[in-house]
């Protein structure tokens, strides 16, 4: 917990290097497949990350604890917890993301399918 906010939650993005959280969130940003997605869908930590956000200030929101941010985004299901429709068709389609892990969360953001 931080001292100077005690309710607040500290998200980070994985790796205990020495790099600023914004280099982290580059670092570990990556392309992956649903079956990557999937246990962090099944344990609820995955958040669908809309297409019009672009996902690194979204992590950066995460990792800020900006409570404000995240929760327009929620209130405009900018950002979901996806459900079992979303899952089911993401199993189907081959469905592929840009994600990243905010510790506790997995952020994942569609990719646009090649015509």
């Amino acid at each position: 917990m931080s001292d100077k906010n005690p309710k607040q939650m500290e998200y980070g993005v994985l790796g205990d290097d020495e790099m600023s959280q914004e280099d982290k969130v580059a670092k570990y940003t990556g392309e992956v497949d649903w079956s990557y997605l999937k246990p962090h869908y099944k344990t609820g930590a995955m958040i669908y990350v809309d297409p019009s956000l672009k996902l690194t200030e979204v992590a950066q929101a995460f990792i800020d604890d900006d409570k404000e941010k995240v929760g327009a985004w929620m209130k405009k299901a900018d950002l979901v917890k996806p459900g079992p429709q979303h899952a089911e068709w993401w199993e189907y389609d081959d469905s592929r993301f840009t994600a990243v892990v905010c510790t506790p969360f997995v952020l994942a953001q569609p990719l646009e399918k090649a015509e």
